[in-house]
């Protein structure tokens, strides 16, 4: 008989609970903040609001509090970032950003595995504007 796979909440305690995403999060805005590209896409009087949306997103993703859907409602993420230019230059430094910010975290090389594929494909789906031809 195999072991059965763990609950979300156990997954979440697997990462380091809250913390491991607030450090994830922290390291990466303090890299878009110094960025040409994605700095201008966040209000400079909003970055507290940014890391905070996304480090919550992530803990709920990954089995924490659901604190993130109680104050925001469903996460609609294609939705919520069609007003912003998408493209791949932005796609790519968001992901070199937040490989970074993740290659800092030191996880278990399965849970990094994980969260990057997830990151990866995220960061894909954000994409808003086609590369050219």
């Amino acid at each position: 008989m195999s072991a059965s796979a763990p609950s979300p909440a156990e997954v979440f305690e697997l990462f380091g609970g809250e913390e491991t995403f607030l450090r994830l999060v922290s390291g990466f805005y303090s890299r878009v903040r110094e960025d040409e590209v994605l700095a201008p896409m966040y209000p400079p009087e909003d970055w507290e609001g940014s890391e905070w949306r996304l480090a919550h997103f992530l803990i709920q993703y990954w089995g924490g509090p659901t604190t993130y859907s109680e104050q925001r409602g469903h996460p609609m993420l294609r939705r919520r970032h069609l007003p912003f230019r998408v493209d791949a230059d932005a796609r790519e430094r968001w992901l070199i950003h937040m490989r970074a910010s993740l290659d800092e975290l030191a996880l278990d090389p399965a849970l990094e595995g994980a969260l990057w594929d997830y990151l990866r494909r995220a960061a894909f789906a954000m994409q808003n504007v086609e590369d050219p031809a």
